[in-house]
């Protein structure tokens, strides 16, 4: 019988699920220090006893409970008996089930593989908050997508990858990393196209501050938003009582009050809600419940901007599908921190050591759940923030997706190089993930750069979660590449071809976080290595380095092609240096607007090799088997 992923992992840690021996991405064997050990298991603590029997069942059609006869009360409401084994047909879901001894427990129906498109198809990647148009007030927005969005299809594209579009704190300074969002559910503002709102008046905005902002070198997020929130807020006091949006308000439930009522709390008391006043650190908290009632209409607003959003991006995907990007974590003082606090992790944060992404490690700032607090909760916080972020749009993107089997958590005050590996229930939650998959019809993509261990790939293929093969990493031809993956040259941690070409991103790089220059063009040779394999000559220029990165991609039989748009521009700057501080990270706007795409020769000559490759090499190509 095979071993599944969560028996390898008891195998390999302790029963607190850390694991003391490890290999690195050179694969040379290391020890965690025993005092990080002792810090992490007190940070974890210890289950209850009866977690193993109460805890949920993952499992699929057709496959043993264990439990012998239990009662099933299905999601739909109907009841079953099951006779230890589930049949075949029993419908997929989330079930509550009663065993003999009256024991409830929460019971997962996956069908065990995600939903996968049966064509291939080419798409852009783009951070969307670059992607500023003459319409958009200084900030990419889903109005940019719509565009991008009939663009990409009216040249035969099939996607679109966006950045992470989650919320952020409403104070100042607004964070600028999509992936330290507040909340893993709920979608930031600063994306809404401001004119496209009900209720919208042009006298409600200042103009002369708008043309400011839209002018500015880099995104400004705080004065964008200052312009943006003046006019929504003016727009909602005139249709905040519209019933579309009562209705809709009253389906998302107490996750939505939630998140609106940490908003306004957050407008008054900082970001950080570690930092308020004790009464309100807690959701469910009498203190809460009157402050909720005292700032109903500032809790309304936040609850309408969801609204907007939510009907914005799917305006904007319309019959394409867009891939969301779902980060590791969240801000330590967050909303979704404040809501799952009982499930987090305090005192630690999430990152990764050394290795070929960054030879310093790193420490993303996001605490990790906790993972036997999180099978107590039912799974529900991976639950929520999985199905959040397909909403809507039909693809899903996981960002580290190793850290559904293990995180590296970094005890506070220690280097990212001083951690130790926690293992997850990773069968578990990939098929949850399979299962959310399945119900939206949304393509997944496992980010699985950087450490890698064995069986990963293995069970990623298994659950039909495409794996990422980047040109910059991979040495074997693109030719090689499997069927089942998401291509591309780059990320937006890695060097866009023209940068790499002019060697302005080296440059950038050493200066910005401090690696010896000696290091950094030892690492920009290996890339040009992979470069010129086809023969691409030193004084080529750098419109005809990015065809030769794509004429190799163009030869992967991957499921999915992605193009950057950096790439597509001859943008130098990428748009993340990590561990570099000081650098306009996550700021940098696109050099052409988006409305002016269609006109760029640059661009159209890439969207010609691409779907040229593709043409020749079928785009109606068989779904990719595991």
């Amino acid at each position: 019988m095979a071993v599944t992923s969560d028996e390898a992992q008891a195998m390999s840690a302790d029963e607190w699920g850390i694991q003391r021996d490890w290999i690195d991405s050179d694969d040379r064997p290391q020890t965690v220090a025993p005092e990080t050990i002792e810090s992490l298991r007190e940070v974890i603590g210890t289950p209850p006893a009866d977690l193993e029997e109460r805890a949920p069942i993952v499992t699929r059609p057709g496959r043993d409970l264990g439990l012998g006869r239990v009662r099933v009360t299905c999601e739909d409401g109907s009841e079953r008996t099951v006779e230890d084994r589930l049949p075949d047909d029993f419908p997929l879901g989330y079930h509550r089930l009663r065993t003999a001894d009256g024991i409830d427990r929460r019971l997962i129906v996956s069908p065990g593989r995600c939903w996968v498109p049966e064509r291939r198809s080419w798409g852009w990647a783009v951070q969307l908050y670059a992607a500023r148009s003459a319409a958009s007030w200084g900030i990419g927005d889903l109005g940019d997508l719509r565009t991008l969005c009939a663009w990409t299809q009216g040249h035969g594209g099939g996607f679109v990858l966006v950045n992470p579009l989650h919320a952020v704190a409403p104070t100042t300074p607004r964070e600028a990393s999509p992936y330290l969002p507040a909340t893993r559910r709920f979608r930031n503002p600063l994306y809404l196209r401001v004119d496209q709102a009900p209720g919208f008046d042009d006298a409600d905005v200042d103009i002369e501050e708008v043309r400011r902002v839209a002018a500015e070198p880099l995104v400004d997020r705080d004065a964008v938003w200052a312009v943006k929130r003046a006019a929504l807020a003016a727009a909602y006091g005139r249709t905040g009582d519209h019933e579309a949006f009562a209705t809709w308000r009253e389906r998302q439930g107490v996750a939505l009050e939630e998140f609106a009522t940490w908003c306004a709390l957050a407008e008054e008391h900082g970001p950080d809600w570690h930092a308020w006043p004790g009464e309100l650190r807690r959701p469910d908290g009498a203190a809460v419940q009157v402050f909720r009632a005292e700032h109903e209409e500032r809790i309304g607003f936040h609850a309408w901007l969801q609204w907007q959003l939510d009907a914005q991006l799917r305006a904007a995907s319309g019959d394409l599908t867009v891939l969301q990007d779902l980060p590791i974590g969240v801000s330590g003082g967050g909303a979704d921190s404040w809501a799952w606090q009982d499930v987090l992790a305090q005192g630690v944060t999430v990152g990764a050591p050394p290795d070929a992404l960054n030879s310093l490690g790193q420490d993303w700032g996001s605490p990790p759940l906790v993972p036997w607090r999180l099978r107590a909760a039912d799974y529900e916080p991976f639950v929520q923030s999985v199905r959040a972020t397909i909403a809507g749009a039909g693809g899903l993107r996981i960002d580290h997706v190793m850290g559904l089997f293990r995180l590296w958590w970094i005890p506070e005050g220690a280097g990212a190089t001083q951690g130790a590996y926690v293992r997850y229930p990773s069968d578990d939650l990939l098929d949850i993930v399979a299962l959310e998959s399945h119900r939206a019809e949304a393509v997944v993509v496992g980010e699985d750069l950087g450490t890698v261990e064995p069986g990963v790939p293995e069970a990623l293929a298994e659950r039909g979660i495409l794996s990422y093969k980047v040109l910059w990493f991979e040495e074997d031809d693109p030719s090689a590449w499997p069927a089942g993956a998401l291509a591309t040259v780059t990320t937006h941690d890695l060097p866009t071809v023209a940068g790499l070409w002019t060697g302005s991103d080296a440059e950038e790089q050493a200066v910005a976080t401090g690696i010896p220059a000696e290091d950094v063009q030892a690492g920009r040779r290996e890339l040009l290595g992979r470069l010129t394999r086809d023969g691409l000559t030193d004084d080529a220029t750098a419109a005809e380095a990015v065809a030769a990165a794509y004429s190799q991609l163009a030869r992967a039989d991957c499921l999915l092609l992605q193009v950057s748009l950096e790439d597509a521009v001859l943008e130098e700057r990428r748009p993340n240096i990590p561990g570099a501080v000081e650098r306009d990270n996550w700021r940098i706007p696109l050099p052409v607007p988006v409305d002016e795409l269609e006109d760029s020769p640059d661009a159209a000559r890439l969207v010609g090799l691409v779907t040229g490759a593709l043409s020749r090499t079928g785009m109606s190509r068989g779904t990719p088997s595991a």
